[in-house]
Order: C-alpha cells, then sequence, then structure tokens
C-alpha cells in the first residue's frame, strides 16, 4: 500500500522504517526547517534508526497526502488542530487517517480525534494506533502487541491486517473513546512513576498502577465507555513501556523534575493532566494522581510531600 508519514520525530521516523519494512511504499513528510527532518535528509539517520535509501523524504506534504492511501499523523498532540486545519487545503476525500500519538487537547479537554474530525471538512476514514513499544526495542527486533481502533471495524480490521508482523501484533480496540482516555492518562501515571523514582520510592509503583488503572476506569465509564478497556493494552498493558522503561519520556521527565535536572525530550503527559483535570471536573470524577501531578509541575508543590499524602490516605472500601 502507499503509506505516508506525517511527523518525522522518534515515532514518525519509526513508522516509516517499520511500514517499508513489512513491504509498504513509504514517503516520510517532515517541516523543511525541522533539525529531526534535515538530519534525515542528510544522514538518513537519527538516534534510533537509518531509514533506507528507498524511502521518499518531502518537505511538500501536498506532495506526501497525494500520494497516500493510508496516512499516519505523528506530531505533538498540542499541534493537532491547527494541523488538521492545513490538511483542509488538500485532497484528503476518502483517505484513511490514522493518529498515532497519545495525549488530549490541553485547551479543550477534547479527544484527539475530536479534534481532528471537528476540523476536517471532507469525508475522511479515522483510526488510533496506541499501546506498548519503544522505537529502540522495535529496531531490534523485539516485538510487542498493540492496539488499532476506530468507530468502524472495516477500516480497524484493514490497518490491522495491512500492518501486523511478527514485530508487532495487533489487535481490534471496540472502544475508541477508552483507548483515547487510557492512552493519554498512562503518560500522566508514567510522570508520577519517574517522580517516584526521583525520590527512591520505587517501591510505590505498585500501588500507583493498582490506583491508576481505577482511577482513569472510572473516569472512562462517566464518559461513556467502557472502564475494562483501561485494563487492556491502551492503558494498563502500556505500563511496563510507560512506568518502568529507561526509554519513557515521561518517566524520564517526572524523574528530572524532581531532582531538578534538564529534560529536552516531549512528555506529553504535562499537557494531558490539566486535560484530565478538565474532564474530572466536567464529570464530578475524582483524580487524585491526576491532581498531585498537576500541583508538583503547575502549583510549585512539594513532590514528596504529595506523593506521600497521595498513597497514604484513607482506602475506601469500593476499591483502592
Amino acid at each position: 500500500m502507499k503509506v505516508t508519514v506525517l511527523g518525522c520525530g522518534r515515532w514518525g521516523s519509526f513508522l516509516a522504517w517499520y511500514a517499508n519494512k513489512i513491504g509498504h511504499d513509504v514517503t516520510l513528510w517532515g517541516r523543511e526547517e525541522s533539525k529531526n527532518y534535515q538530519r534525515l535528509v542528510h544522514s538518513r539517520t537519527n538516534e534510533y534508526l537509518q531509514l533506507p535509501q528507498n524511502i521518499h523524504l518531502t518537505d511538500r506534504i501536498a506532495e506526501a497526502i497525494e500520494f497516500a492511501e493510508i496516512i499516519f499523523i505523528a506530531i505533538s498532540a498540542q499541534e493537532l488542530r491547527g494541523f488538521a486545519k492545513q490538511l483542509n487545503t488538500m485532497e484528503i476525500t476518502n483517505k484513511i487517517f490514522v493518529l498515532c500519538m497519545k495525549g488530549l487537547e490541553l485547551e479543550s479537554g477534547e479527544r484527539l480525534s475530536q479534534v481532528f474530525m471537528e476540523e476536517i471538512k471532507s469525508p475522511v476514514n479515522l483510526a488510533i494506533w496506541v499501546g506498548p513499544g519503544h522505537v529502540q526495542d522495535f529496531v531490534k527486533d523485539i516485538p510487542n502487541c498493540m492496539v488499532i481502533d476506530s468507530d468502524h471495524m472495516n477500516i480497524t480490521k484493514l490497518l490491522v491486517d495491512s500492518f501486523g508482523s511478527e514485530i508487532i501484533r495487533f489487535y481490534y480496540g471496540q472502544d475508541l473513546l477508552g483507548n483515547e482516555i487510557g492512552a493519554a492518562a498512562k503518560n500522566v501515571i508514567g510522570i508520577a512513576a519517574g517522580m517516584l523514582d526521583g525520590l527512591g520510592y520505587t517501591s510505590l509503583k505498585g500501588a500507583l498502577m493498582a490506583r491508576g488503572t481505577k482511577e482513569i476506569a472510572r473516569l472512562v465509564k462517566a464518559m461513556g465507555g467502557n472502564e475494562l478497556t483501561i485494563y487492556g493494552l491502551g492503558h494498563l498493558g502500556d505500563y511496563e513501556a510507560t512506568v518502568f522503561s529507561t526509554h519513557s519520556h515521561n518517566r524520564r521527565f517526572g524523574e528530572a523534575f524532581v531532582k531538578n535536572e534538564p529534560f529536552e525530550k516531549l512528555a506529553e503527559g504535562a499537557a494531558t493532566v490539566k486535560a484530565l483535570l478538565q474532564l474530572s471536573t466536567n464529570y464530578d470524577e475524582e483524580l487524585p494522581i491526576c491532581q498531585a501531578v498537576h500541583s508538583v509541575l503547575f502549583e510549585g508543590n512539594d513532590p514528596k510531600e504529595q506523593l506521600i499524602r497521595l498513597f497514604m490516605r484513607p482506602v475506601k472500601f469500593e476499591g483502592i
């Protein structure tokens, strides 16, 4: 199939590499001024992988869009609305778009599929790609399992059939809302995990995982999704890659924050926690972990005090 990847950072460059590896015809787009793009143009490498010569690189988005049957988007979640508006100037009717990022819009608290479809004026098909996995592992042929979800099972099945391999086994998602909220929220749990690491309280990660899933499951149920989705690959199944892995940007960000060390990589959970607290208010669901992370990142509260208070509060009979 003809596949275009929009975005050439860590995940976007991997998606291009992976789609090419399993036999698709691939174009990778990046902004001309992007350092990531310029490095790929000049050396076809970044810190994660080397792109084969038959992957076409371009900074002309109209060319990249025209080429494709399936379009993966891998950019910052907070840039999606403006990016979608830009796509309206191109011929995109009936193309399949796959959102390959995890987050919520900071200003509105909306899911990324909502943001995208609010702005796109042409009839298109939309799916998401979520779940655990790091580029550093995949390029070494270390396998993992992930999820494709959409509102239309025929699109989900087409994508699973077209992109599954021995490296990535896909599962059919059946709850777009739950998988989007879960995938976004696990980044906040990752920041909390990093804070625990930085404070020397790694032993509390078990409690973090138990309470994190319960907290987000309640929110998903209140929003009209299936609370059991949170115990699948989109959220709980992604904890190993987010809560423990040395490759996790969100975990590393949380650790660096409490140690007062610089961290220059993108940690989507920092914006996502603000959006989740909007949803907490909108749906009248308490999110104690999210509140604790927010209070440390944006309210100047002491991380040790906040996290100890969080985990030592009374246990309720209805669950952790």
